[in-house]
């Protein structure tokens, strides 16, 4: 009886192990291609500020620049921390840097400096063509912790990226777009919908918007799919015109909602 056991926990092993593998094979196969679009203003230079805050009550701000950087590259910079209350009961700050190629979009490096309390934790990426390493070290009371991660995958897009590239995609309302975002130190399916247009008013003005649905799904070690533990979904509204705005973000997460929303931005170039 227990040989008998053995096969049956055997056989279930591997169907479900098939299982992983069918679905995999099925997710990846609705990938986008990640054909750069024709839109041009996607690389304007610009500064951008936005603030942040959970259910409704402001809590944190950032800064956000775009540039051209040498060697053909794209510079995305971002700082940003808790302010007022928020601050006095969570202190947090976070210096971003990120590199694109300025052709393909696709990501080149990234390097992500925070501070929580008494933690400082630097999270260093690398984008090849096959694939992401990152390598993540967390000092905590003068304890020390270094892990380095690799993830196999061809055409992976940091947050950064796939932004800027689903920008230069027409975004007719009932598109899907489908790509592999690694944001740190795990891989995610994004998957987003052009739910409509929409009008949004803004600290900035009141602009004629485009509403996203994002839907995020863990990638497992083989591959399968698995639900986000922290965000449930998130809406974004882009400006509707050529340049392409984040102009509101709204996410559900585990402890309610988070929101971003432009304050101000300002364009260091001419339209191309």
């Amino acid at each position: 009886m227990r040989y008998g056991h053995r096969v049956i926990f055997s056989a279930c092993v591997l169907l479900v192990a098939a299982t992983a593998s069918v679905c995999a094979a099925a997710w990846e196969a609705t990938l986008d291609p990640l054909v750069r679009g024709s839109a041009a203003a996607v690389a304007r230079s610009a500064r951008l500020q936005y603030s942040f805050g959970w259910n409704g009550i402001p809590a944190a701000s950032g800064d956000v620049r775009l540039g051209k950087a040498s060697g053909g590259r794209i510079q995305f910079a971002a700082h940003g921390g808790t302010s007022g209350l928020a601050r006095a009961l969570w202190k947090y700050e976070v210096d971003h840097v990120a590199y694109l190629d300025a052709q393909t979009l696709r990501p080149l490096e990234i390097k992500e400096v925070s501070d929580m309390r008494s933690k400082h934790v630097t999270t260093s990426l690398t984008f090849t063509p096959d694939g992401v390493t990152s390598v993540r070290e967390e000092k905590n009371k003068g304890k020390v912790n270094l892990k380095t991660r690799r993830f196999d995958f061809p055409n992976v897009l940091s947050i950064n990226s796939a932004l800027l590239y689903l920008r230069t995609q027409p975004l007719t309302v009932g598109a899907v777009h489908r790509v592999v975002v690694y944001p740190a130190t795990s891989a995610y399916l994004c998957t987003v919908t052009v739910a409509g247009r929409d009008r949004i008013s803004v600290p900035t003005g009141t602009y004629d918007a485009l509403k996203l649905d994002v839907q995020l799904k863990k990638i497992g070690d083989n591959r399968e799919l698995l639900p986000h533990k922290k965000v449930k979904n998130a809406t974004v509204w882009l400006s509707d015109d050529p340049n392409r705005v984040v102009l509101r973000i709204e996410t559900q997460v585990f402890i309610g909602s988070v929101f971003a929303e432009l304050q101000s931005i300002e364009f260091e170039d001419a339209p191309q």
